[in-house]
């Protein structure tokens, strides 16, 4: 195994990688060539939650806010597996059905449990 076999296996990654870099670091370049820059007092200034800056930066947030982030993040983890599911699924038959089925019966029963808690309830 040579420099050159090394150099070919991994040029497409190094050449991935600086792509991807480039379309992350493009739009930010341009928009300081392209966008219209009058930045004023109220760009400036910092955004909180929707919550006016004010006093302490520790102050008490609701837990409801945590709550809400929670559950999303896992209802959304746990769809997420559904697309790795669906690929595959002619390949794992009836038993991966089932499986999936009953997984989001399970998603499901923690959704009903969450609701009836009153925990998905904005006041």
């Amino acid at each position: 195994m040579g420099a050159s076999y090394l150099a070919n296996e991994y040029a497409p990654i190094f050449v991935f990688i600086l792509i991807a870099l480039g379309m992350g670091a493009a739009p930010l370049v341009l928009t300081m060539f392209i966008a219209e820059q009058k930045p004023d007092d109220e760009k400036l200034s910092a955004y909180e939650c929707g919550f006016e800056a004010f006093e302490d930066a520790r102050m008490h947030v609701d837990v409801r806010f945590y709550l809400v982030a929670i559950l999303f993040v896992i209802f959304d983890l746990e769809t997420a597996f559904l697309f790795p599911w669906a690929v595959v699924l002619d390949q794992i038959g009836l038993f991966g059905f089932i499986e999936m089925v009953l997984f989001l019966l399970v998603l499901l029963v923690g959704y009903i449990y969450a609701w009836k808690k009153g925990a998905l309830q904005w006041e």
